[in-house]
């Protein structure tokens, strides 16, 4: 699956182009569950740092706490669609899936969420780098955990590409595992459905 190798530099090319202009997914197919699902996630970042500001208003707490929810059922949603594009182009290539071998418990789509949040850090903790207000000591802090969080993010994706490797040569597989959200489910939450009554 060749659009594997191209979420490294799909993911850290658009955090880059979605700091410069409006963020939004324009690919079609797995890439554009990839991107979609890396949206969110970009989204998520910048509305939790909102919630965090110091001087932010309660009104502006309760809105973005409302639009974090929406953002990651949609991100939670689209790991689920990423894990089942997967699983349908294993099988169309002909790729039945060894339930007799070793499960592993994280599936492909977590993973390429995970890539698409250490791409978010490695961006944002760059930033730190080369800010002017900061002391020699922050700069080479930020720098020492920048290589660190590149590291991971690398170790991230060989596992991607092992994983799916494996499941192709039959010793490894996933299950597809719904992560059926009830927070912003109206007939799940107590608090939503009680409020009807």
């Amino acid at each position: 699956m060749e659009e594997l190798l191209k979420i490294d530099f799909l993911q850290q090319e658009l955090v880059k182009r979605w700091h410069l202009e409006k963020p939004e997914a324009s690919s079609e197919g797995f890439l554009g569950l990839v991107e979609n699902q890396h949206l969110q996630n970009f989204l998520l970042w910048h509305e939790e740092d909102i919630a965090r500001a110091p001087d932010v208003e309660d009104s502006e707490i309760a809105r973005v706490k409302r639009s974090i929810d929406r953002l990651n059922q949609k991100r939670n949603d689209l790991i689920e669609a990423l894990d089942e594009s997967i699983l349908r182009f294993l099988l169309e290539a002909g790729t039945d899936m060894n339930q007799n071998s070793p499960a592993n418990s994280e599936t492909p789509g977590s993973i390429i969420d995970r890539c698409s949040i250490m791409s978010l850090k490695i961006f944002h903790m760059k930033e730190q780098t080369m800010r002017k207000d900061v002391d020699a000591d922050h700069i080479e802090e930020a720098t020492r955990k920048t290589k660190i969080l590149q590291i991971q993010r690398e170790d991230l994706l060989t596992c991607l590409l092992q994983l799916v490797d494996e499941i192709k040569k039959g010793t490894r597989h996933f299950k597809l595992y719904m992560q059926f959200k009830m927070y912003n489910d109206p007939t799940l939450n107590p608090k939503i459905y009680s409020a009807k009554t």
